[in-house]
């Protein structure tokens, strides 16, 4: 175990901080949770090199980098209620669990989310909710949110997320088409949203009502 806690360490000194991320508390979370555990056992190897990993159902694992420069457009400072679309393997979600107050985390492949449930337990994470729907209708019920994370590319941003994001609240979304997007913050202030171009990223599709159709 101590040479993952090298490989972490490693990650987050070549991978983030060389590029410029400094939350210390992003980068003490990334240090910390063992991202090897959210992949299977024969690519745990792999877990800490700087590129995404399958993790089963035609999903994946999001590059490092992409993870902390995510959570790190949020502007975290523990407080907030977060909703995340798209579980995936839980890594992300496990991330945003250790600088907020709760995590609303949508998953629409229950496999995925069954076994995000179980690695969340074994690491020690339990503020999160975990629901299987379609993410692009977001979480009505539990809106507003300060924070809201889609990890997956949107043909547009889902109107429904929008109208769930809380005052002074941050949505950060891939979009673009199916082969390229671009990751975008959105801030509400008021009736207005600023919308900032964060750069070019590529996701999976972010399926659902308000997304691309299966």
């Amino acid at each position: 175990m101590n040479d993952y806690a090298l490989s972490r360490r490693r990650m987050v000194q070549e991978q983030i901080q060389a590029r410029g991320i400094r939350d210390e508390r992003l980068l003490k979370a990334m240090t910390e949770v063992p991202r090897h555990l959210f992949v299977d056992e024969a690519l745990w190897t792999q877990a800490y090199n700087d590129h995404p990993l399958a993790i089963g159902e035609g999903q994946t694992i999001s590059q490092p980098y992409m993870v902390a420069l995510m959570t790190d457009a949020l502007g975290l400072t523990g407080k907030e209620r977060v909703l995340e679309i798209g579980t995936g393997s839980g890594y992300q979600t496990a991330i945003l669990a250790r600088l907020c107050d709760w995590v609303f985390s949508i998953e629409r492949l229950t496999p995925l989310s069954r076994r995000a449930q179980r690695v969340l337990e074994q690491v020690g994470v339990f503020n999160v909710n975990l629901r299987v729907g379609d993410g692009s209708k977001g979480w009505p019920e539990e809106a507003p949110f300060d924070g809201i994370m889609v990890t997956a590319g949107a043909p547009e941003i889902p109107q429904p997320l929008l109208q769930q994001l809380g005052e002074g609240g941050r949505l950060v979304v891939p979009v673009g088409d199916r082969y390229l997007q671009t990751l975008y913050r959105v801030t509400r202030r008021g009736q207005e949203l600023v919308k900032e171009d964060l750069g070019g990223c590529r996701f999976v599709d972010l399926v659902g009502q308000y997304g691309w159709k299966a």
